[in-house]
C-alpha cells in the first residue's frame, strides 16, 4: 500500500518545523499562534456551532464547512494565553483550508507527531492537536453524509 503524499501546505509546515533546531520551532509554533485568523462573523455570532475540543488543555472549539464544490474550510477559536493550542489549531486551519474533502481526510492521523514538537512541548498538547484534526475529519464525514 503506498503512502498517500501531503498537501502541499501541510509538508510545507512539516519541512518548516523540520529544517529547524528544536527551540526555533517553538518560535515558529508561536508565529503561527498569531496567525490563527479570527472567526468570521456568521459564527462569532453562532458560538453554539463550534465544537469544543475536549481533548485540549485550553477551550479550543472548532467548525468546518463543506463547500458545494467539496472544499474545506476549518475555523478554530483558542485563547491567545494559550500560544501552542492556538499554534496548533492555526497550523490546521492554514494547512487544511482550500484543501478538497478526500485530502483532508487522507492526512495521516499522526501528522501532529510528524512536525518535530514531540521533545519541546508536552505530549498532553500533541494528543489535542491529534484530536483537532480528528474531530475536523469526523466533521467532514458528517457534513458530506448529510
Amino acid at each position: 500500500m503506498t503512502e498517500t503524499p501531503l498537501p502541499e501546505s501541510l509538508a510545507q509546515i512539516k519541512d518548516d518545523f523540520l529544517s529547524l533546531e528544536q527551540r526555533e520551532r517553538l518560535v515558529l509554533l508561536l508565529e503561527f499562534s498569531n496567525e490563527l485568523p479570527e472567526l468570521p462573523e456568521q459564527y462569532r455570532d453562532h458560538p453554539d456551532l463550534l465544537e469544543r475540543v475536549v481533548e485540549c488543555q485550553s477551550p479550543v472549539f472548532i467548525f468546518v464547512d463543506v463547500s458545494d464544490e467539496n472544499i474545506v474550510h476549518l475555523y478554530a477559536t483558542a485563547p491567545k494565553e494559550a500560544p501552542t493550542t492556538r499554534g496548533f489549531a492555526s497550523i490546521l486551519v492554514q494547512g487544511l483550508g482550500g484543501l478538497t474533502v478526500e485530502q483532508v481526510l487522507a492526512v495521516p492521523d499522526d501528522y501532529p507527531q510528524e512536525l518535530g514538537l514531540t521533545e519541546a512541548v508536552s505530549p498532553l498538547r500533541i494528543r489535542g492537536m491529534t484530536a483537532l484534526l480528528g474531530r475536523t475529519k469526523r466533521q467532514i464525514r458528517e457534513r458530506i453524509a448529510a
